[in-house]
């Protein structure tokens, strides 16, 4: 058997789990309304087919001061439990087993009548929360196992008490939030009371045949966090309790210190998942930035856990579990941990989807049928939007030329893939490359498309995905030895020792990573803890330290033309570690820039008014992009059909995510 580890059952004594993989809570954004069930059903079911043990929805709120956001998904009637069973049956069809996410948001909550341990304000949100009275604790307590047992009766084979991550049970267990002196706080006892207790009377509420996961917090990355000796007890007391399975979770939602970003290096904290296994009896899971089935069999195989959790890997490919069983991995279409469609959109409140993988979160909508009559189609451009586009219509069953200018397919995954802490990229080409494969894609490298031969084809339809062209900025000098475009940089020109950035997009803030660092400190773990300062919660509350960052290689300018925030155009849950990963390295950000020349001298500007010259031996253009689509009046005067996508669409700003999505809603319907 392929990775015998990762496949073998688990025996929890009253019930099985069919393999060693959990599919990990996510917020969708299907869950806050009753009208998305069937979405959600068809969602869980598609990974349950795919081979997942065991499903953990996103959270639902205990009770209405627990809600994410107003009117947010929580489990506190008869009548929504009723509803999710359309969830659970279809996924128990499926073969199976899904768990409720009981999440109560305390001072992470979005509206004014939040509540925590205490009265305290958290960074990432502008409502301060008050502080739960003694008697409203209590009460708190009873919804959580009023919820456990309206989850049962909707069919669930669990819950999963969510406890890390910064919420309000771990804003009860850190000194950080918890300020109480009654007997919910001033001690670590009286800290993680409210844990135990709700394990407790949960499990008391629903029996003993009944899936109970906690979900424990074992690095805060805040400051005043928990310490190692406290995590420990609290596993065990929440094991007495009546715990089935204990999840890992690490650091807080507001933690400076990233912990799932595509820079993290992969099972970067599967070290504290092993030490607290040795402490415990029941099976202990692994999480955070485990993407592939050799990571994980070999987390399995060395002991350090019982189970693997994945939410991201399984948005990206819901049979992944299939393909890793089937001896397969080559063809499962790997998460790339850049969080554009994921966990962006989750914290922008908009529907959960996937990058590499458009249909998750739409699997009723973005459906790939065979098509109904087989055609022959051009596309030209083998970027991220043409690879889509090129590979969907071949699943349907057309005839597909794909043509690449270059030698090597990817366009501007292959500028990504280079970078610092992007290596990730890379698995996105090599799923392409297998799938062009296997689908029986015609791929023509080297290949400079034109009008008269697409035309003398006789092609049905012709795609152009011809992506884009850097744009080049008006200052007096650009032509100058010392100037390199952003693909001349990232592919390996030289640069000195002092250079200036053009542009601060993000790009900009690639090339920055690119020029700051000699060797990706992603590929060493080490490094990658020492520069973000994460120790040793054995040693220091909350696991952290003071950040040791080497040198940068290069001294480095980032100027922009715009007087706005730095860096405001990039992701959600992702800008701010570019932000402060490039500071850490010394980088000067300018803005309200205006360039006036590049000469032998350096670059010339004026920053407020003021003149300023930049003394560098490089000067790299990052001034944004053009479309490239000059085949398109020639095709369309020839009489051919020709769609647009991808950068050749737009090109505001390179969008992977967009010309993915493009293709493959192009191809399903075509």
């Amino acid at each position: 058997m392929a990775y015998p580890h990762l496949m073998a059952p688990l025996d929890l004594g009253f019930t099985q789990l069919r393999n060693r993989i959990v599919m990990g809570s996510m917020h969708t954004g299907m869950e806050d309304r009753l009208k998305h069930v069937g979405e959600l059903a068809e969602y869980f079911a598609e990974r349950a087919r795919g081979g997942v043990a065991l499903a953990i929805t996103g959270g639902y709120a205990p009770n209405r001061r627990g809600w994410l956001l107003p009117l947010a998904g929580d489990m506190t009637s008869k009548r929504t439990a009723h509803r999710h069973r359309e969830i659970t049956g279809a996924v128990h069809d499926a073969g199976g087993k899904i768990a409720l996410q009981l999440l109560h948001a305390g001072r992470y909550a979005y509206h004014p009548f939040s509540a925590s341990a205490s009265s305290t304000k958290s960074r990432i949100n502008p409502f301060r929360a008050r502080a739960l009275s003694g008697g409203a604790v209590e009460r708190t307590i009873d919804d959580y196992a009023a919820a456990a047992v309206l989850a049962r009766e909707a069919g669930y084979d669990g819950v999963e008490v969510m406890g890390s991550e910064g919420y309000l049970i771990n804003q009860f267990l850190a000194p950080f939030t918890n300020h109480r002196r009654d007997e919910w706080g001033g001690t670590p006892e009286g800290r993680r009371r409210l844990p135990v207790e709700i394990v407790d009377r949960i499990r008391e509420a629903v029996g003993p045949d009944f899936i109970i996961v906690y979900r424990i917090s074992l690095i805060d990355l805040v400051p005043d966090g928990q310490t190692w000796d406290e995590t420990v007890a609290l596993a065990q007391e929440v094991e007495a309790a009546g715990a089935t399975i204990l999840n890992s979770g690490i650091g807080w939602h507001e933690a400076r210190v990233p912990t799932i970003v595509t820079s993290v290096p992969r099972a970067a904290f599967v070290d504290l998942t092993a030490r607290l296994r040795e402490h415990v009896t029941i099976p202990v899971t692994a999480s955070n930035r485990i993407n592939m089935p050799d990571d994980a069999e070999a987390i399995l195989a060395a002991g350090q856990a019982d189970l693997i959790s994945m939410a991201r890997p399984l948005l990206a490919d819901p049979a992944w579990v299939e393909k890793a069983a089937a001896g397969r991995p080559d063809e499962i279409n790997t998460c790339i941990a850049c969080n554009q469609a994921c966990l962006d959109h989750t914290f922008q409140n908009t529907r959960v989807s996937c990058l590499v993988n458009p249909r998750a979160g739409a699997e009723l909508e973005l459906e790939i049928e065979p098509a109904a009559v087989r055609r022959r189609f051009a596309v030209v451009g083998a970027g991220p939007a043409g690879l889509a586009c090129a590979t969907t219509l071949a699943q349907r069953g057309h005839d597909v030329d794909l043509y690449e200018a270059a030698q090597e397919i990817g366009g501007q995954f292959n500028l990504a893939r280079r970078i610092p802490g992007k290596e990730e990229f890379a698995e996105t080409l090599r799923y392409f490359r297998g799938l062009l494969s296997r689908t029986g894609v015609n791929v023509f490298l080297g290949a400079i498309a034109d009008v008269p031969s697409l035309a003398a084809a006789g092609y049905d339809e012709v795609v152009l995905a011809t992506g884009v062209t850097a744009r080049v900025p008006a200052i007096e000098g650009i032509d100058h030895p010392m100037v390199r475009t952003y693909a001349e940089v990232v592919e390996g020109a030289e640069v000195g020792r002092a250079a200036a950035i053009v542009g601060a997009g993000g790009i900009g803030f690639d090339v920055a990573e690119l020029l700051v660092h000699d060797t990706s400190p992603t590929l060493d773990l080490a490094a990658w803890r020492r520069e973000w300062g994460v120790g040793d919660p054995a040693q220091t509350r909350g696991g952290l330290t003071a950040p040791v960052v080497d040198p940068p290689a290069r001294r480095v300018h980032l100027l922009q033309r715009k007087t706005t925030r730095m860096g405001k155009g990039l992701g959600k849950t992702s800008g701010w570690v570019h932000r402060m990963s490039i500071q850490a390295k010394g980088v000067e950000m300018v803005t309200g820039v205006e360039y006036e020349r590049i000469d032998d001298d350096g670059l010339h500007v004026r920053v407020g008014g003021e003149p300023r010259l930049f003394e560098v031996d490089t000067v790299v253009i990052c001034a944004g992009q053009e479309p490239r689509r000059d085949l398109l009046d020639g095709l369309v005067a020839a009489g051919v059909t020709t769609h647009v996508i991808g950068g050749a669409d737009v090109a505001a700003e390179l969008d992977a995510k967009r010309a993915i999505r493009q293709g493959t809603e192009l191809a399903a319907r075509l």
